[in-house]
């Protein structure tokens, strides 16, 4: 696993960057009428609410630390269900409860990226 860089790191600064959370993670939740394939069709609202539960869990929730939220469509509809982690801009693909736990236990707690589960670069929609 490769060890994700600080905020302050990965923009080259030297004087330190403020930010209300450290990290924020974003769940695809997006729901398509049309019966095109989606997230939501993928058990994504159970994952965002793993994801919450175990964060507030690790006592990582709140300010300074990580928040976990919603989103609609992330247009990475291919690679899904995903969710993608800042400011790192990591996008991950997870299939169940263990993979969550490993996200939020790796990146969330630890900065190490879970590599296993990146979400393939060139899958969009």
């Amino acid at each position: 696993m490769s060890q994700v860089p600080s905020p302050r790191e990965s923009a080259g600064l030297a004087v330190p960057v403020s930010s209300y959370y450290q990290r924020h993670i974003f769940f695809c939740l997006n729901e398509r009428k049309s019966g095109e394939e989606a997230c939501a069709n993928h058990r994504a609202q159970q994952a965002f609410e793993r994801c919450k539960s175990q964060v507030k869990a690790a006592g990582l929730a709140g300010p300074g630390q990580v928040r976990v939220n919603k989103a609609g469509c992330l247009d990475r509809c291919a690679a899904g269900p995903v969710a993608v982690v800042y400011p790192e801009a990591v996008w991950y693909s997870y299939v169940d409860e263990q993979d969550i736990d490993e996200i939020v236990e790796s990146h969330l707690k630890n900065g190490q990226v879970v590599e296993r589960l990146l979400a393939p670069p060139h899958l969009g929609r």
